[in-house]
C-alpha cells in the first residue's frame, strides 16, 4: 500500500515538474498559429482594425499567447518592406522583478516550444538568453526559427524587458528581421 502511494506521489511531482519546464500546450498552440500565419504576412490572425496612419495599421490579433495583456498585428507601407509584424504585451507593471521573471520565462517557453508547420515538419526556435541587469534599461533576446523554408529564413522571435513611464515591459514580437548590412 505505501509503495503504490509512493508511485502516485511521484507521478504527481513528475507531471508538477514537467509542467513548470515545458509549454503548456495552448502556449504551443497559440505559438503555433502565429508562425504559421507568419508565411500569410498574419492575414488569417488579423481582426479588428485598432489604429492606422500612413505608415502603419494596427489590427487586434485573434491569436493570444497565455498571459499576454494585449496582442496587436502592424502592418508597415513600406515600399522597402511590407511584412507585417506580431507583438503582444506579456508584462506591464512596476515591479522590476516580476518583470525580469516573466522576460526569461517568456523566452524559455519559446525556446522549449515545438511546432508542427504547414508541411507537417517539426520545428522550434534557438537562441541565447540576453540576461538583463539593473543599470540598463532594456534588454532584447532573439531567438531564430529552425526551419529550412526560405519564407522562415529571416523570421525572428525577440523578447523585450523595457524600462515604460509606468515602470517595466516585457514583450515578445515576431517579424521578419533584415540583417543590419541592409539598412
Amino acid at each position: 500500500m505505501t509503495f503504490v502511494v509512493l508511485l502516485i506521489m511521484m507521478q504527481q511531482v513528475n507531471a508538477q515538474f514537467y509542467k513548470t519546464i515545458l509549454p503548456s500546450p495552448e502556449f504551443n498552440s497559440a505559438l503555433e498559429k502565429i508562425v504559421r500565419d507568419f508565411r500569410y504576412n498574419f492575414e488569417n490572425i488579423a481582426g479588428e482594425k485598432i489604429s492606422g496612419n500612413g505608415e502603419v495599421e494596427n489590427y487586434q490579433s485573434n491569436v493570444q499567447l497565455p498571459g499576454a495583456i494585449n496582442c496587436v498585428i502592424n502592418r508597415y507601407h513600406s515600399v522597402y518592406d511590407t511584412t507585417a509584424s506580431w507583438q503582444g504585451i506579456l508584462y506591464e507593471g512596476e515591479d522590476y522583478e516580476e518583470a525580469k521573471k516573466v522576460y526569461k520565462n517568456t523566452f524559455r517557453l519559446l525556446n522549449k516550444s515545438k511546432m508542427q508547420l504547414i508541411d507537417r515538419s517539426v520545428t522550434g526556435f534557438s537562441g541565447e538568453l540576453q540576461t538583463p541587469t539593473d543599470n540598463v534599461r532594456f534588454t532584447v533576446s532573439a531567438l531564430q526559427l529552425d526551419h529550412f523554408d526560405p519564407r522562415y529564413k529571416r523570421f525572428t522571435a525577440e523578447v523585450e524587458l523595457v524600462s515604460s513611464y509606468n515602470g517595466w515591459l516585457v514583450k515578445v514580437n515576431f517579424f521578419n528581421k533584415k540583417p543590419d548590412t541592409e539598412f
